[in-house]
């Protein structure tokens, strides 16, 4: 089954009354900024996703800028959306993509059953002449889902360490080469890890490549069996594109090391490489 919504696919669902729940997953920096930004255009019907609160834990130095969300943060995120069991959820973004495949991760680990992307988020919808509104959207639902954390792979900081599956960097080249650094406090890229940004998983529009063409990318790089790969990137945000673009694919399994790079270089003693 699809990870992706075309825009036709959900407008019949809109349309039809289907048992939808969406999600607009916007970041905007700035207090109350993502409320902002959702109250001045979404997509009708939608509620608001906030990434920074909602999707993630505060961030340190510790965990990385992006941390796993634990279940009281997830909890109180399904009660304001009010995610019911016999719903789908469909997310989308106003950007690359990036945030709505955060959100289909964190939820679909956090054990939402029935999550997918819209694909080529607002800007396809607002391309194919959908329309949209302003205000605060929605009433939600009474919740009925309690997050059960833990239904995709995830990796530790020592499992990087470990040596023993193929680790992918799916930041920017300049960022993974240690050319330009600027969110993080070092440059340069985890030892041994190959570098596949995510961006390459996507057409101009910000649409996923077909299925062949992705398996060809991720076998380009080395890319067996899924099992055997370790994703990350700056905070767990691109890697979560790169892995819904795996299960976009068809190849389900690699694990996500969340923490990233930011957790990684935090620590003076772990090595640093830079170049190709």
């Amino acid at each position: 089954m699809s990870i992706i919504v075309s825009v036709d696919e959900l407008t019949d669902r809109l349309y039809h009354g289907s048992r939808t729940t969406l999600l607009a997953c916007t970041w905007v920096a700035g207090e109350d900024a993502t409320q902002k930004k959702f109250h001045s255009e979404h997509i009708p019907t939608a509620l608001c996703c906030d990434p920074a609160t909602q999707l993630a834990a505060v961030p340190s130095s510790k965990l990385g800028r992006n941390p796993l969300p634990d279940k009281a943060i997830l909890q109180r995120a399904f009660n304001s959306w009010g995610l019911q069991d016999n719903h789908e959820v469909v997310v989308y973004d106003q950007g690359k993509g990036i945030y709505a495949a955060r959100a289909w991760w964190i939820l679909t680990w956090a054990g939402v059953s029935n999550v997918k992307i819209l694909d080529g988020g607002l800007d396809a919808w607002e391309a194919a002449g959908g329309d949209t509104v302003g205000g605060p959207g929605n009433l939600h639902n009474n919740c009925t889902l309690t997050p059960e954390p833990g239904q995709l792979p995830v990796a530790t900081i020592d499992d990087v360490k470990a040596g023993n599956k193929l680790l992918i960097d799916t930041r920017e080249a300049n960022r993974y080469q240690g050319r330009k650094e600027h969110l993080d406090l070092k440059a340069g890229h985890i030892p041994g890890a190959v570098n596949l940004p995510s961006r390459e998983l996507l057409n101009e529009d910000n649409t996923y490549k077909t299925p062949e063409q992705i398996r060809i990318t991720f076998e380009s790089v080395g890319v067996t069996d899924p099992r055997d790969v370790i994703i990350y990137s700056g905070s767990g945000i691109h890697s979560c594109q790169a892995v819904a673009a795996m299960h976009h694919a068809g190849l389900p399994g690699a694990a996500i090391y969340m923490g990233g790079w930011s957790q990684w270089c935090a620590d003076p003693n772990n090595p640093v490489q830079h170049g190709a």
